[in-house]
């Protein structure tokens, strides 16, 4: 069976090299994009199997790369959780708005990212 790939756009590399460590050791494939042009960039590139994307990073913020991926019909399929720190109930909805499949505000407990990857992938 092939590796799920997951992509994470994220530019706090202590957290990516965290999250990257804890998605392989539970059989993921991890591709890494440091800010949201680069990573609309690998997406188009490397078609994943679901993306971790942060709302807060240089060139293009993580609403606006969710939005653009929504609105194209050829990965409008790939499920996107938001991670972030950006918890009020206004940034919520506007993850939603964009059309983010999860939203989960740092700090985070890895079991319930996981969990909500899991589900995510055999939905």
């Amino acid at each position: 069976m092939d590796k799920k790939r997951i992509l994470v756009i994220e530019d706090e590399q202590q957290l990516v090299k965290a999250i990257k460590i804890r998605l392989e050791y539970s059989g993921y494939e991890v591709l890494i994009a440091g800010d949201g042009q680069e990573g609309l960039d690998k997406v188009c590139q490397e078609n994943p199997d679901l993306i971790l994307l942060d709302a807060m990073m240089p060139k293009m913020d993580g609403y606006h790369v969710c939005g653009s991926l929504k609105a194209d019909s050829r990965y409008n399929k790939i499920p996107i959780i938001m991670l972030t720190a950006k918890a009020q109930e206004e940034d919520k909805m506007l993850g939603e708005k964009v059309g983010a499949d999860a939203y989960i505000a740092k700090p985070f407990d890895h079991k319930i990212l996981l969990g909500k990857i899991k589900k995510l992938l055999t939905a």
